[in-house]
């Protein structure tokens, strides 16, 4: 398999921050996109950013950006499935995602995604991270959580998660477990590092991470 092309998700509405782009605010005199851009492009053969409205905006991170091609906010599959119609496009066969807010993800994020895919038919995989404490004890049977904008993503399967969309499909492992998607398990000490930014706390929290 050759090295997954890479799409930053930044298409969500960021409602807890008050709206407005969530990957334009800054820790350590840097945005959080830029942060994410740094840590997945050496990762990846070639990088876009899915973002809808102006694309200018995103013009100093030096990437091309797509738009959901899903009317209404879809949700983070709207991202992934503009992210597959680009790398189709360009001759690819899979891409992994990357949330915009989400600036400590692992360097080896997408090697650990390509391994765990070894043998599957079409190449689909999320990361996730064991559940502790209080989290543990309110998930049920699952002792992992699943990062659903962290993943490995066929190209094969574009149409059918358009059909998927369009019948009103939103939530990411109900499609995934549909199509046999597997898990890449990352380590969470000394913190989880799928921590993303959603809160004006959680920011701040961020920049105590980063230092």
């Amino acid at each position: 398999m050759t090295k997954p092309l890479g799409v930053i998700l930044a298409g969500g509405l960021a409602t807890r921050m008050g709206g407005g782009d969530k990957g334009l605010l800054q820790i350590g005199g840097q945005s959080l996109l830029a942060r994410v851009r740094d840590r997945l492009e050496p990762q990846v053969s070639g990088l876009a950013l899915n973002a809808n409205g102006d694309a200018a905006r995103f013009a100093d991170l030096g990437l091309p950006v797509v738009a959901d091609s899903i009317d209404g906010f879809a949700g983070p599959l709207a991202g992934v499935l503009a992210g597959l119609d680009w790398a189709a496009g360009q001759g690819a066969d899979s891409i992994v995602t990357a949330a915009a807010d989400t600036p400590f993800f692992p360097t080896d994020l997408v090697a650990r995604l390509v391994a765990a895919s070894k043998g599957q038919a079409h190449a689909l995989v999320l990361a996730t991270t064991p559940r502790t404490g209080d989290a543990l004890k309110s998930g049920g049977r699952s002792k992992v959580n699943r990062h659903p904008t962290f993943g490995l993503w066929p190209v094969a399967l574009r149409d059918d998660l358009r059909a998927a969309l369009k019948d009103g499909l939103r939530k990411v492992v109900l499609w995934t477990d549909q199509h046999g998607g597997r898990e890449a398990l990352f380590d969470a000490t000394p913190f989880d590092p799928f921590f993303n930014v959603n809160t004006p706390a959680d920011l701040t929290r961020a920049e105590e991470l980063m230092r």
